[in-house]
């Protein structure tokens, strides 16, 4: 928020000699800076308020591409399915967190496990919040379910979405976002109270830990519970692909996600109508320029690790694959978001290259556990999202550092930046606990609905496929390659009308089966 700009007849009298109109004179013109200054205070709030607001439009719009990634790596017999689930983490997330999860994330004043205020946004709008900010982090809430969805998606019953994702949105999420975001949370960087883990804090700037990991945790656990889809692995053990319908939704998810990491990660700013120290840069450098630069090393990251993807990919396997260079680029984009703020863009192109190979390698050590994940959602938001908090332990630069975490000028930074180990053993405390906090909260609810037989769909159910036994039908014509197609890719068939004895050719009717 800008400086109120102040003015006191008083110290101005002196100024305007000691003529009758003096006192007149000088409050007037003070009470005309008041109203510029109340002005100007409430354009900055006007401006940083569309800015949350747009940055919150953007993160909402990554559940499309979620949506549209999440359809085109399944078969077609289970389109209808996934998109219904990725709807239903937006509704039920939508509430859960509007009742309970904001209070445990943000409620201050509060203890440093969780918060305690705000339940139903009680008492909203205050001084530290607005709507435009419950809003922004409904968004993040919700992308954390939608992470876990297409990790058991193809074979889980639809009551165990609404159950999971209520609970992972209205309380396991809030939990991790108030230990490191909020205010009181006891491993925070932005900790009120001064007293910082390690003299640092956790900085997760827009949640590779907070968002990634834990959905990505979340989703191993009910993945490996429920088990691998009927098909995944033959008798011997070996992995068969069970590729998905559509590399087509493939590729346009990947591009709204990457499109909406622009709100993801320079939005997680909050403002934009904030300067910095100009002893050093001019005042044109201000957060706007750290927003940018933001912005640059997210997109360096996600073009690096796909670049480094598509050419490692075609040593190892003989093709150019565009579903595997979509998910490099994602665990790009999932690695570079805990250190996007404070980095140099060279050091976002190095985050970028070891996210693609840690991809690689969490792939094949799944394939060799037989764990399946249709969506490579654990091994690409889990594996590259710790991926990115240590490296943001190794990489933060000192002056990006007390930038955006102001107010401890001693703060301890990346240690192959000269800053030391201390914000590194911090990170890797986070990966530590989110891995332990989400296997003993979400790890029991999937074995709950396991045993109450309410996580996993029928044998015969999952071979013709939910969209026909639970959702009323198919979402289109298709053919999945996986069910005795004569051909891979597209295959042609008539379809003639059967209620009349002859063929009406004039209402023939081609429909593209894949």
């Amino acid at each position: 928020m800008a400086s109120a700009v102040t003015c006191s007849a008083a110290e101005l009298l002196p100024h305007l000699g000691s003529s009758a109109n003096a006192t007149a004179t000088a409050e007037f013109i003070c009470g005309r800076f008041s109203a510029v200054s109340e002005y100007l205070t409430h354009t900055t709030y006007a401006v940083d308020t569309t800015y949350l607001l747009f940055s919150a439009y953007l993160v909402f719009a990554m559940q499309l591409g979620f949506a549209m990634l999440c359809a085109g790596s399944v078969r077609a017999k289970n389109t209808m399915n996934i998109m219904l689930t990725n709807v239903l983490d937006a509704a039920a997330g939508g509430l859960s967190y509007y009742l309970f999860g904001f209070a445990f994330a943000y409620g201050a004043p509060s203890n440093g496990f969780i918060g305690k205020h705000f339940f139903g946004l009680k008492e909203f709008p205050s001084q530290a919040f607005d709507y435009s900010y419950f809003l922004y982090q409904w968004a993040f809430a919700i992308a954390a379910a939608g992470i876990t969805s297409g990790s058991i998606a193809e074979r889980t019953q639809f009551v165990a979405y609404l159950i999971y994702s209520s609970f992972l949105t209205g309380f396991v999420y809030p939990i991790v976002s108030h230990w490191f975001w909020s205010g009181d949370g006891w491993a925070s960087a932005s900790k009120t109270d001064g007293n910082l883990l390690f003299g640092s804090g956790v900085i997760d700037f827009a949640g590779s830990g907070v968002v990634h990991m834990v959905g990505g945790i979340a989703g191993l656990w009910g993945a490996f519970i429920e088990g691998p889809r009927i098909g995944r692995f033959d008798r011997s053990g070996r992995s068969v692909a069970l590729r998905g319908h559509s590399a087509s939704l493939v590729v346009l998810g990947t591009f709204l996600l990457w499109f909406g990491w622009y709100g993801f990660n320079p939005g997680s700013f909050l403002t934009i109508l904030k300067s910095y120290d100009h002893t050093t840069r001019g005042t044109y450098y201000g957060q706007w320029s750290a927003i940018g630069r933001t912005a640059v090393t997210t997109t360096l990251a996600g073009c690096t690790a796909a670049l480094t993807t598509l050419f490692c990919k075609r040593l190892l396997v003989g093709h150019w694959n565009v579903v595997d260079v979509c998910n490099g680029l994602l665990g790009g984009f999932a690695a570079i978001t805990s250190g996007c703020a404070v980095v140099e863009p060279w050091a976002a192109i190095v985050c970028g290259f070891v996210a693609a190979w840690v991809l690689i390698g969490f792939n094949a050590l799944a394939a060799k556990l037989k764990y399946d994940d249709p969506l490579e959602a654990a091994q690409l938001h889990g594996g590259c999202g710790s991926w990115g908090i240590i490296f943001t332990g190794l990489f933060a630069k000192k002056e990006y550092v007390n930038e955006v975490y102001p107010g401890f000028p001693n703060r301890p930074y990346g240690l192959f930046m000269g800053g030391g180990g201390k914000l590194l053993g911090a990170q890797i405390i986070q990966v530590v606990v989110i891995i332990g906090w989400v296997s003993v909260t979400m790890g029991p609810l999937f074995y709950l609905l396991h045993k109450f037989k309410l996580l996993r769909i029928s044998r015969d159910d999952e071979t013709a496929g939910m969209d026909l036994t639970r959702h009323g039908g198919f979402a289109y014509i298709y053919h999945d390659e996986d069910e005795g197609s004569s051909m891979p890719g597209f295959k042609m068939t008539r379809v003639e009308p059967t209620n009349t004895p002859t063929p009406d050719h004039h209402n023939r009717s081609v429909n593209v089966v894949v």
